[in-house]
């Protein structure tokens, strides 16, 4: 009986023993399964409440993992010094645009012609040469008409004039005391008027003058060239107000009704701005510059960003906003063997990198059709540091993104 006790004791301690082994493995187990899950949790919530562990090695092992997986590290301070900035996407309307070339002009009011005054030979002023800035007024040349056979035709109406001046000062006294007739004060009178008619005060000293301020684009003439009374000697160009000549394919007539801005990509860069322009001319009234296109004219004032004469890709952007779309500065895109990506931020030093599909552009901004949903941080400038660091591969020792 006593043995028989003693093997149903331990028999009962074995059972006992190993439920609770059982159990502990169950607790275990399930706070290894609650861990996991929270892991995910985090993960799918843009990786908030990262554990940045620099103690646990298994931690930085799991990092060092995760990161070879696709994320990109750079560091805050060195985004900072690359200028990486960022932007949060979210649908908004982007204005529907017309894409095309253009042409800057020079605006009417901001052309200048310098003439000759009198028949002669010109000499420029000390300092006269094409691109020399010259005030409305300056003397650019002067016209000697004595250089010349024949003599100063201006002279001789100088001449003319004093003479029908005397004349008429002499019998108007005597008109007034009934001395001489109304028809011979009026044949004086009007012998004096012929005169003044034909003599220029300006021309006198044939000074050729500008009459604009601005640059000098083009001299006409020659240094001591004969020229005509009336002839074109400079050209000026003010340049305080341009043109933008934009040639839309006729096809497109029936969208330019309601565009009324345009945005340019300034020549040499990438950069896109948008014109503070005012538009001067409807398609339709305009006859077409060349077969097949409908010109639009914007007006605008030189801040030195665009000359005369060059040419640039135009962005024309229609008034009233458009359907809510997801879009991205054009600064944020960057392609890669053929394809489209955007970067995105994930926190202060993750990043990752996202295949787009790409739609309508403003020049300014492209719509996104594929890729982003809204809420994402994506690069929008410094984009080249983020794809240095993508290709570097470095991950820092020690750096733990636990998920």
């Amino acid at each position: 009986m006593n043995q028989f006790a003693n093997i149903l004791i331990c028999a009962c301690a074995s059972v006992a023993l190993m439920a609770g082994c059982r159990s502990n493995n169950s607790d275990d187990e399930l706070k290894h399964h609650h861990h996991h899950n929270h892991d995910h949790e985090a993960h799918a919530h843009s990786h908030e409440g990262h554990n940045h562990d620099h103690e646990e090695g298994k931690a930085a092992e799991a990092s060092a993992e995760e990161h070879a997986g696709g994320e990109i590290v750079l560091a805050p301070e060195m985004a900072e010094r690359f200028g990486v900035t960022v932007e949060t996407v979210s649908a908004a309307p982007l204005a529907s645009t017309v894409r095309a070339t253009g042409t800057v002009l020079d605006a009417a009011d901001g052309i200048g012609v310098v003439v000759a005054p009198v028949a002669g030979t010109v000499h420029f002023s000390s300092g006269i040469l094409p691109g020399a800035n010259v005030r409305a007024g300056a003397v650019v040349a002067t016209v000697n008409a004595q250089a010349v056979a024949g003599g100063d035709s201006n002279a001789a109406a100088k001449a003319a004039l004093d003479a029908a001046k005397r004349e008429l000062d002499r019998l108007e006294p005597l008109h007034a005391d009934r001395l001489v007739t109304d028809d011979v004060y009026n044949a004086a009178r009007a012998t004096y008027e012929s005169a003044r008619a034909a003599y220029s005060s300006r021309a006198a000293g044939g000074r050729a003058v500008a009459p604009v301020g601005g640059t000098l684009t083009s001299l006409d003439v020659a240094q001591g060239q004969y020229v005509e009374a009336g002839a074109p000697i400079a050209s000026i160009s003010s340049a305080r107000h341009l043109v933008l000549q934009v040639d839309v394919p006729e096809r497109l007539r029936g969208r330019l009704a309601e565009v009324n801005g345009v945005n340019v990509r300034v020549p040499g860069s990438e950069q896109v701005v948008a014109l503070n322009a005012r538009r001067v001319a409807t398609a339709p009234s305009v006859k077409a510059s060349m077969p097949g296109y409908v010109p639009v004219y914007f007006e605008f004032s030189n801040d030195g960003t665009l000359a005369p004469g060059v040419a640039v890709d135009a962005w024309l952007t229609s008034a009233g906003e458009g359907t809510p779309v997801i879009s991205v500065p054009r600064s944020s895109v960057s392609e890669q063997q053929g394809g489209y990506f955007v970067y995105v931020r994930l926190d202060e030093d993750c990043y990752d990198k996202l295949p787009v599909r790409l739609g309508a552009s403003d020049g300014m901004r492209v719509v996104v059709t594929e890729g982003l949903h809204g809420g994402e941080t994506v690069v929008t400038a410094g984009v080249t540091a983020v794809r240095l660091a993508e290709n570097s591969g470095v991950i820092p020792e020690g750096h733990s993104h636990n998920h």
